[in-house]
Order: C-alpha cells, then structure tokens, then sequence
C-alpha cells in the first residue's frame, strides 16, 4: 500500500527521471496506482534465476545487484543503481531469467505487476512508451557500466596500454 507521504516522495522521484513537460504530475499519479511499494532488507531476493519476468521493477532508494551461479557459489556480475529499472528483460522478452536479482542494502523498490502493465498500455499508452523508454536508457546505462569494466578488467589480465 502506497501512503500519501510515499506518494509525494515517488512523485518527487519520478519527476527527477522525467520530463515534466511530457510525463505530468496527474500522469505520475495515475501511475503510481498501477504499482507497489517494496521495502527489501539486504540479501533479499527480488527475483530469481530461472523465473519469468512478471514484474518490472524501479529503484528507488539503496542497489541491487545481479549474481550468477549458486548460492553457495555466486558471481556478481552487474549493478542497478537507484533511478535505474530492474527485471525489464525478461518481463519484456517473457524468457527465463539468467540472473538472480538481490537487494546488495536496504532497498525501496516500485513494482509494476505485469497485469497492471497491460492495463497501463490500454488506459494511459503514453505512459507505456515512456516506459519503454526508460526500459531502453536503463539497459543502456547497465551495457555501458558492463562494458567499461570488462575493458578495464581485459586491459588489467593482458596488460593492454601498458
């Protein structure tokens, strides 16, 4: 259940990632009707390797992070800060996760349950495309962050550029 107190800071939130001129504090609002507040201890698990995505989920305060492998035997591969989106893939692609999904701190997260979702496309589609949008700049800045310590971590095991 989302307070008017956790409305207000989501819609200051929000406003920050958007812009105003095209994603109004009314659209905001009818958004925030669509999700739900998730408070996450560290080591929770927000969604796991194998699952289908039935979510898409909003960072909103603390990090997550995406870990391979067991869990006797995991691997951190990757980061979601707050402001980015998590679970966009396989909520989009409908394919099984290849990572686990865990809160790394204390976390806030908006859900966005995927029947919500398709009630969003036919209410509010200009929301949907914003949506896809952030989905886009989101994966972008995980890409990005991906690659740059790949590189670093190739140009530190062969010595490149030394």
């Amino acid at each position: 259940m989302i307070t008017d107190n956790d409305r207000n800071q989501l819609i200051e939130f929000l406003t920050k990632l958007s812009d105003t001129q095209i994603f109004t504090q009314r659209e905001i609002n009818a958004f925030l009707d669509f999700c739900d507040l998730m408070n996450l201890k560290t080591g929770d698990i927000i969604a796991d390797i194998g699952e289908v995505g039935e979510s898409l989920y909003f960072l909103l305060e603390g990090e997550a992070e995406l870990v391979v492998g067991s869990r006797v035997n995991e691997l951190v591969v990757g980061r979601i800060l707050a402001g980015e989106m998590l679970g966009e893939m396989s909520f989009f692609d409908r394919n099984p996760r290849n990572v686990r999904l865990r809160a790394s701190e204390p976390t806030r997260l908006l859900r966005l349950p995927r029947t919500m979702y398709q009630r969003l496309r036919l209410e509010y589609p200009v929301l949907t495309v914003l949506l896809l949008e952030y989905a886009l700049i989101s994966l972008d800045n995980l890409y990005r962050r991906t690659s740059t310590d790949m590189a670093q971590l190739n140009q530190y095991i062969y010595n490149i550029g030394k």
